[in-house]
């Protein structure tokens, strides 16, 4: 049996179960319960999200990022539109062509723009640049929030993103892997990163935040979800024990355990970035916003770290480091990165 990491701060997924997901399940497997969703945690969870955006919307609960971000950006798309992206988006750089497969043929589009947001200019100039029927059209404006650069959209900014596909007829789309770190770094209610800022449909992220699996398509724009349903079924997403997906979302929603271990892995980010920028050699690349750290290291330092059996990525973000913070990530753990950091000065 392999040991388990210790030393990461690869990604969020790594984190195990909170332990307010993990009750909630273990309450949802007492006895029987209908399957396919017709039970009452999925209802119970359904109407959580509601409350938590405070208005009427449609959910839907799959298994992971991809199926969530691919299907709910197939069910706004024909074949011949095509979706904009940034450049580094999840959905163009990390899902296998998944948005691509599942809509049969949707053509993603990229933009740039600073620290992962979106240019709306060259947004603009993607859509207007022509509309000769060879050309895929364009349909859908998907940002994520927070940025794959750790990076945040606030509502200012989303309200002038809304203004512009409005304009432009394109539909908004989020993807909110890490949705509940911008709510809890920006402070505001989620209505105002969601629906009150123009966006039609958000995948929320459940397994960054403490969930064993499961995702949350929100559709703010109710019509946008018609027979998603169906979709869902034939990706292999409409769970049978449907409880096992819903109820963890009961378990961070109902007592705030979710801000609050989103808060935790942003103050933990916080904190990391402070002491890694104290260190010679060290620079942050890009502003640390919620719970992702970019710096750069010398490669003296990234290859005595992972020698000393440290996990992280260096592949994101342009080649620097990504340090990222979750729900169990503790003092101790920046205690012992920066301390190993340190005694790999020259």
């Amino acid at each position: 049996m392999p040991p388990a990491v210790k030393n990461q701060f690869a990604s969020d997924n790594y984190a195990g179960i909170c332990p307010e997901a993990m009750q909630a399940m273990h309450e949802a497997n007492q006895g029987c319960a209908t399957s396919y969703g017709d039970d009452p945690w999925t209802a119970r969870a359904c109407n959580a999200l509601r409350q938590f955006f405070e208005t009427d919307c449609e959910v839907f609960f799959v298994f992971n990022g991809t199926a969530a971000n691919s299907l709910a950006l197939a069910s706004l798309c024909n074949s011949y539109h095509s979706v904009i992206c940034h450049q580094t988006a999840h959905v163009e750089t990390d899902e296998c062509g998944a948005s691509e497969f599942f809509s049969n043929g949707t053509k993603l589009l990229t933009v740039g723009g600073a620290d992962g947001k979106i240019d709306l200019a060259q947004v603009e100039h993607t859509v207007t640049k022509r509309s000769d029927i060879h050309y895929p059209k364009p349909r859908v404006l998907t940002i994520t929030q927070p940025t794959e650069l750790g990076t945040l959209y606030t509502p200012q900014e989303l309200i002038a993103v809304h203004g512009l596909t409005k304009r432009l007829g394109l539909k908004l789309h989020v993807d909110g892997a890490r949705f509940a770190n911008a709510v809890a770094a920006l402070n505001v209610p989620p209505r105002e990163l969601t629906w009150r800022a123009g966006v039609d449909v958000l995948t929320f992220g459940g397994t960054k935040c403490g969930l064993p699996v499961g995702e949350a398509v929100v559709f703010f724009d109710k019509k946008l979800a018609f027979e998603f349903d169906y979709r869902c079924k034939q990706a292999g997403q409409l769970a049978s024990k449907m409880r096992f997906l819903s109820a963890p979302w009961l378990g961070i929603l109902e007592n705030d355990a979710l801000l609050r271990h989103a808060s935790h892995a942003n103050d933990c980010a916080r904190k990391l970035a402070k002491r890694l920028s104290a260190i010679s050699g060290v620079k942050l690349v890009h502003p640390t916003e919620a719970n992702a750290v970019f710096v750069q290291l010398p490669q003296h330092a990234i290859d005595g770290l992972r020698q000393r059996g440290w996990v992280f990525y260096t592949f994101i973000g342009s080649g620097h480091c990504r340090f990222m913070c979750s729900w169990a990530t503790c003092d101790e753990d920046i205690d012992a990165l920066v301390t190993d950091l340190q005694q790999l000065q020259p």
